[in-house]
């Protein structure tokens, strides 16, 4: 047996894990990957057996599974890299963590600020030799109230020929800081992840500890967590598309969408108590229960919100002047997202067929398939459309969950988990594909837990986009994805 074949948010023993030799795990992975899989994951474990582990998770698409497969490592190894430039970034994050040298990377940058290094001066960055070639640094600090990051432009005149992006100003150590858990303040950790995507990542931890656990879900709180997630999905990408409009001064769409994102948070503080989703999705279920009455009151106000969205957005496509600013700026195309391994509404709007609610829908949206939007030009327009396709989408099954909502109990008691096990927790956030590792120990505690935000795959993209692009554009582009500094830096 190559690999262990999982499905979405379901426990094996770790000891069933199969535990190749490095050549049988990079034939095996690459193989899988040539078949139309994806790379998922790639993390090193902590010791089995007095040895460290390499872990490797593709995602097969067409039948919803997960395979998984270990490979001991010690001081180095062939790169992934050059042959699945999707695992660059995870092989980039393994060698700052761990020391482990991926040989034949291309280029081993840190992800994150390493120990001991407190200025961007400390970090080695990409140059660009040349007559006329100039840099110019943005960040990290910038106007507003936005996250800390830092941009690098090579640029020949207007014409940026490589962005270098830095991050890592917000590394809280939250992985480390779930290991040894489920702790109280487990839940509390994951929610802050990434701030506007708390619903995503908690579900994605409860759905893992339920696996890990051997519990399970009533159905009226799977129905409540669908509901959290696509409020989360609309609140954003109508946000998102206002501040598109905002960027190229349309400032009638600008002013509605930031109404509007205002009303969808609102939605959520009516069923929950909390605009963020905040302290309702729970492992064993969902801690709020809102009424009858509460319910209705909500179906109502995202009647009235969708035509307001259908009015407001219905301006943004029928003004040439936006148009001309979105379309073809900032392009990447499919072959690209794909081999950068991009998920979510930036894969879909390249032209990726790709959805987790629907392709791995485990325990959540596994009775709530969702309508997907598919583009295909890769450019800002594509971006801003796909979020629109998606917003319809998500008031149609919001709407299809709220007029049946189960009946009964949304909490079940939640127990330790089980010693020595696995699981994986996948879950597509409004940015993209969340996905939640853990680990058990032989006390039933989490010896080891890995995130990936959609935020950590997707930034490169971003790069790749300004790519020949002008400098000035690099506001629209950089909405247009709308990355998470803090969901990438954990």
């Amino acid at each position: 047996m190559t690999f262990l074949t999982m499905r979405n948010a379901e426990a094996h023993a770790v000891d069933v894990i199969p535990r190749l030799d490095g050549p049988a795990f990079r034939q095996a992975l690459l193989s899988q990957i040539a078949a139309e899989c994806r790379l998922l994951l790639l993390t090193a474990l902590p010791k089995i057996s007095g040895e460290t582990y390499l872990l490797g998770a593709v995602a097969d698409h067409a039948r919803g599974n997960i395979h998984v497969a270990i490979t001991p490592i010690r001081d180095s190894y062939p790169a992934l890299t050059p042959d699945c430039p999707a695992a660059h970034y995870f092989e980039r994050e393994l060698h700052e963590q761990h020391g482990v040298v991926p040989e034949g990377h291309p280029w081993l940058k840190p992800v994150r600020f390493p120990h001991g290094v407190r200025a961007i001066e400390d970090v080695e960055l990409f140059q660009v030799n040349g007559a006329e070639v100039h840099e110019v640094a943005v960040g990290p600090v910038h106007a507003g109230v936005i996250e800390p990051g830092h941009f690098r432009f090579n640029c020949h005149g207007e014409r940026v020929l490589h962005l270098e992006i830095s991050l890592g100003y917000q590394h809280r150590g939250v992985e480390e800081a779930l290991r040894g858990g489920p702790h109280t303040r487990s839940i509390h950790l994951v929610e802050t992840v990434a701030g506007d995507t708390s619903a995503g990542h908690a579900t994605a931890y409860c759905q893992l500890v339920e696996a890990l656990t051997a519990a399970g879900c009533p159905p009226r709180a799977n129905a409540l967590r669908v509901v959290a997630l696509e409020l989360e999905r609309v609140a954003n990408h109508i946000g998102d598309l206002g501040a598109l409009a905002g960027d190229v001064g349309f400032l009638p769409t600008a002013a509605y969408c930031g109404r509007l994102r205002g009303e969808m948070l609102n939605l959520s503080a009516l069923l929950c108590g909390s605009r963020l989703g905040r302290g309702w999705i729970r492992p064993g279920g969902a801690a709020h229960d809102p009424e009858t009455a509460v319910v209705d009151d909500v179906r109502r106000r995202l009647a009235e919100a969708e035509r307001d969205m259908r009015n407001a957005v219905g301006l943004l496509w029928k003004s040439s002047s936006v148009r001309a600013r979105f379309e073809h700026t900032g392009i990447l195309d499919r072959e690209a997202a794909a081999d950068l391994g991009i998920v979510g509404p930036a894969a879909r709007a390249s032209g990726i067929d790709r959805d987790s609610r629907r392709d791995f829908p485990g325990p959540t949206y596994r009775d709530y398939q969702p309508f997907v939007a598919v583009g295909g030009s890769g450019d800002v327009f594509a971006r801003a459309m796909q979020r629109w396709e998606e917003i319809d989408n998500s008031l149609v099954l919001l709407n299809r969950v709220l007029d049946a909502l189960p009946g009964g109990e949304t909490m079940i008691a939640v127990n330790r988990p089980v010693a020595n096990m696995i699981a994986i927790s996948a879950v597509e956030g409004w940015r993209g594909e969340i996905v939640h590792l853990g680990v058990t120990d032989w006390a039933g505690r989490l010896s080891h837990y890995k995130i990936v935000d959609p935020s950590f795959r997707n930034w490169f993209g971003l790069a790749m986009a300004m790519r020949n692009q002008a400098i000035s554009d690099f506001p629209l582009c950089n909405k247009s994805f709308n990355l998470s500094y803090c969901g990438h830096d954990l």
